[in-house]
Parts: structure tokens; sequence; C-alpha cells
């Protein structure tokens, strides 16, 4: 949109259509799918390299920069304005209740959670027939990974009656989805307080909250070591979705998917039970499997690019597998 007395640039009219034409097939598409949390402009257009989601009546746009536009001279800032008037002409969101956000890459993706605000008002999404809490504003992360919900369904409907562990949990949307789909019970680690609370939450608000859904707070790759060990318990199901880069004063040393995913697959398969699934996941693009990391599965199979739902146009967000264990 532009200013009155002020032409309109032909890319922010490209990035308008756009968002129209996506809001209409992906809104009419999201109620079929019971989702009120999805993406509607995932940087299609090269000039806009914005992701713009909607949870409920909120939109979450984050900048992804690009320092090629920039040296071209590119008005960041004006960019910004016609994104995000066009949020509010497109999608109805007034910018009260649109959080902005700058994504700054770093090397460790998702490892670390940290603040970006303060205090912000949370709510409450749906998704495929489950509810969770999100905070727009407080973090880059809102709590709800979307890119992961074609594999919580595969997680829900593998679920029943089986033994889940969920590695690297964060606020616990696949324990829910576990639980939902009739787990026996379930073991959730990471070592975050804050997202275990979050995680235990989400479990409430779905009456799902239940002592055979166990929360753990400690290091997820000194647990997983000390249980391929020491441990008895088996599981017929897990999640291990490691961040790609990790290190806090909670732990022993750092965590690099890269160089630590042979020793964790392999203390992974040490805790499946016969027959037991393993969805591994990392949003870490240069990642490359290595064969001795599956050494005694019996099946490996990438699901990439299956796993990511329609609403992203682009697929290069995580990597996923599906790893079964010999029957016996």
């Amino acid at each position: 949109m532009a200013d009155e007395g002020k032409e309109e640039t032909p890319g922010a009219g490209m990035f308008e259509n756009r968002l129209r034409k996506n809001a209409k097939r992906l809104r009419k598409w999201a109620r079929a799918q019971g989702l009120t949390a999805f993406r509607v402009y995932d940087r299609d257009i090269p000039e806009y390299s914005y992701a713009v989601d909607l949870y409920g009546d909120h939109a979450h746009v984050v900048e992804f920069p690009r320092r090629k536009a920039h040296a071209k001279g590119a008005n960041a800032d004006a960019d910004r304005a016609e994104v995000l008037a066009a949020v509010t002409a497109v999608l109805g969101v007034p910018p009260e209740r649109t959080s902005v956000k700058t994504h700054t890459p770093q090397p460790w993706g998702r490892s670390q959670y940290g603040r970006v605000g303060e205090g912000s008002e949370r709510l409450v999404v749906e998704e495929q027939g489950l509810k969770f809490w999100v905070n727009l504003g407080d973090y880059l992360d809102t709590g709800l990974f979307m890119d992961h919900r074609n594999t919580r369904a595969r997680v829900r409907s593998e679920a029943k009656g089986k033994h889940f562990l969920n590695l690297f949990a964060y606020t616990g949307a696949f324990t829910v989805y576990a639980a939902a789909g009739g787990a026996a019970g379930s073991v959730s680690v990471d070592l975050s307080n804050t997202y275990l609370d979050w995680a235990e939450e989400n479990l409430v608000l779905n009456g799902l909250a239940d002592p055979r859904h166990v929360l753990i707070r400690a290091d997820a790759k000194a647990w997983l070591e000390d249980q391929a060990k020491h441990g008895d318990d088996k599981y017929e199901l897990i999640v291990c979705d490691p961040p790609s880069f990790s290190t806090s004063k909670k732990m022993s040393g750092t965590f690099d998917v890269q160089r630590d995913h042979v020793r964790m697959l392999e203390h992974l398969r040490a805790l499946m039970a016969p027959g037991g699934v393993l969805y591994f996941s990392t949003n870490f693009l240069g990642f490359e499997l290595k064969d001795t990391a599956t050494r005694g599965m019996a099946q490996v199979e990438e699901l990439t690019p299956r796993s990511i739902p329609e609403d992203f146009h682009r697929k290069e967000i995580h990597r996923c597998w599906r790893m079964v264990a010999p029957s016996r």
C-alpha cells in the first residue's frame, strides 16, 4: 500500500497480489485441515524475503534480511512498511495484532530460544483437533513449529498403546499428539523449565495431563547416553528433533548435530523396542546422515519433502527420517 502522493512500487503490488492469492487458497485449505495457525506467505517472491503466519486473528511476520538486496540500495524500512500494510489490507489484521521480528542467521539454528520481548499476551490455536498455547511476542519461535505438523499427525496415528519418548521436547507438541493418539505413556526430556512448564500447560489444555506422561528436565544428550548405558526402559515410538547446535551453562559441553548424530542415534537404537519407530529430524540443512549412524536399523526412509506441510512454499526448512528397529 502506498502513502498519499507516493507511487507504489511494482514489487509492492506483486507482494500484495501474492499474499491475496495465497490467503484465498490457504484459508480454505486450513479450515478443512482444522488449523487456525498456518503460513500464508513463505518468501515466495525473492524481493520480499518474509514469512507471514496467521495465528487465529493475529499475524506473525518474520523478516529474513537479504544482503544482496541491501547492497543494491534497497530500502528495508520501506519494504517492511509495504509488507505490513499489505498484511493489514489483505489479511485484515491490524498492526496491534501483528508481531514483527527479524531472523538473524546463527550457526546453532533452534538451539537458543532467547527472549526478544517481554510480557506478550499468549493465545490458543487449534491444529488438527488439538489446541496449543503460543506466544507471538516474547521469542523468535512461537512455541509451535508448524513445519512438523505432518510428522505430528504420523505420531498420533502410530501412538496407540505405545511408550513414547520425546527428546529435545520444547513445548511438547509431539507429546500432546502422542497422548491424543492413545500412547500408553510418554517421557519428554528438555533442558528448559520454561518449556517443560509450557508442555504441561499444553497437555492440560487438551485434557491429557496424566502421571503416565512424564516431563524430565535434563540435558537430552547426557540423559540419552545414561539411559542407553544404564536404563531398562524401551520405547516403541521416539521423536528426536535436536537443535543444530546448543550450548548452555546447564549442559556438559556442547551439542552439534552433525558431529554428534552418529553417537546419538546409536544410543537411541539402544532404547528402541523391537520393531520400534524413530522419527529423527534436523533443521540444519547442510546435514549429512552418516551411513554408520543407521547401523542396526531395519528400515531407514527419508520423508522429506513429504514431511513439510502444503502451506510452506520453501521446502528447505527441515529434513526428516523414519527409522525402524528390527522386530527381534
